[in-house]
């Protein structure tokens, strides 16, 4: 694991001067040991000094590229929108966490290979492709990273800024900064609905879901006991009617018992479980991004919102273009903007950059209890 030194001095630059983050420019020539003596920051339009993602390939920025694993995304077509091209982003253009961090006004979050020196400033994504909640999810594809190893490698990389800092100032800087954690999609995905696994032998769909949140309260714990404080934590959007979904019937319908018995009884009990953290650990803040309501919205009213094509992805092969997700060098739709759906699974960039600003502006119906926004203001203090 690389060396990041330096990931978390902006936390502690918020620590040391909270006014001034705000008020501040930074002066030509102003080195990093100055501004950790002065508090100046860095970008006066930064919210919350670091961002920390956790998850799978709605996420994954590039965790996977190095990999020997099937899971992987830096060829083209992935990334023809964005800048940097095809990076390991299973999209055309941005991810939920890279909107996010706009709108925080941080730079986008390297991947945790990437994430040494100044590249991890701002925070480390150490999302994974073809990750679960529970370790065993996404064998199919041979290494992917679940997400008990990427709070390992998080407290990793926390060890060694402790050993430097000290304990008392990186969990006083800890507390300002985000989490963002988006997981349990693989499990039904690339587990419980795979015939290749035993799974749904040995536990009904309530106990399933039983299983995946007694372990995701274990994680979240995990992470709020190494001084995590604000939690961001995305729900499973609806997967009846994504394409490889459609692709399994030759009537391409969608297939809405997935959604209603196993996607929405374990979304309402993750709400539960983040309800009983808020009550119990009044010094964090767990917040709920409903994505099965906005991606249920989007579905159900497309033109509202300037989509045209619901049923089918802009890259795959057969069926709705869902049966083989997209190929490297493969030509995509042309009017991506149009379309739902990127290719077999994941949305386009116009989805996940309207889904990342209806959690940071929007009202509790998709947020609650409060937007990114209000938690990025929010004062917490460790305990």
């Amino acid at each position: 694991m690389p060396t990041n030194m330096h990931f978390l001095l902006p936390c502690l630059i918020f620590f040391l001067s909270v006014s001034q983050l705000c008020k501040s420019q930074l002066v030509p020539g102003t080195n990093m040991s100055s501004l950790l003596a002065t508090g100046v920051s860095t970008n006066e339009r930064e919210m919350v000094p670091a961002m920390f993602a956790f998850g799978d390939s709605l996420i994954d920025d590039g965790n996977n590229n190095d990999l020997p694993s099937f899971a992987k995304a830096n060829y083209y077509p992935y990334g023809i929108d964005f800048s940097g091209g095809p990076t390991g982003r299973f999209s055309n253009g941005y991810t939920i966490v890279d909107e996010i961090a706009d709108l925080l006004g941080l730079p986008l979050i390297p991947p945790n290979p990437q994430a040494s020196g100044e590249a991890a400033l701002h925070g480390v994504n150490y999302a994974s492709a073809a990750a679960g909640i529970l370790d065993i999810t996404g064998q199919n594809f041979v290494s992917r990273i679940p997400f008990d190893k990427q709070i390992q490698n998080f407290e990793n990389t926390l060890d060694q800024v402790t050993d430097n800092l000290g304990a008392d100032g990186v969990a006083d800087a800890l507390a300002q900064c985000l989490f963002f954690v988006g997981m349990g999609s693989n499990d039904y995905l690339n587990n419980y609905l795979m015939p290749n696994y035993n799974t749904r032998s040995q536990y009904n769909p309530q106990q399933f879901s039983d299983l995946l949140v007694q372990q995701y309260n274990q994680q979240l714990m995990s992470l709020y006991n190494l001084g995590a404080r604000k939690f961001i934590i995305a729900g499973i959007g609806s997967m009846s009617c994504i394409p490889n979904m459609r692709a399994q019937n030759f009537q391409s319908q969608c297939s809405p018992t997935v959604d209603r018995d196993l996607i929405i009884p374990f979304n309402n009990k993750v709400k539960i479980m983040l309800n009983t953290l808020n009550r119990n650990f009044p010094k964090a803040k767990f917040i709920y991004m409903d994505i099965y309501k906005m991606i249920s919205d989007i579905l159900a009213n497309p033109r509202s919102y300037g989509f045209q094509v619901i049923d089918r992805g802009c890259c795959g092969i057969g069926r709705n273009r869902g049966q083989i997700t997209c190929l490297p060098f493969q030509t995509p739709c042309v009017n991506r903007n149009e379309y739902v759906f990127w290719d077999a699974f994941h949305p386009t960039a116009a989805v996940n950059i309207l889904l990342a600003r209806k959690a940071f502006y929007g009202n509790t119906d998709v947020v609650f209890p409060m937007n990114i926004y209000q938690l990025a203001q929010l004062n917490l203090e460790p305990s």
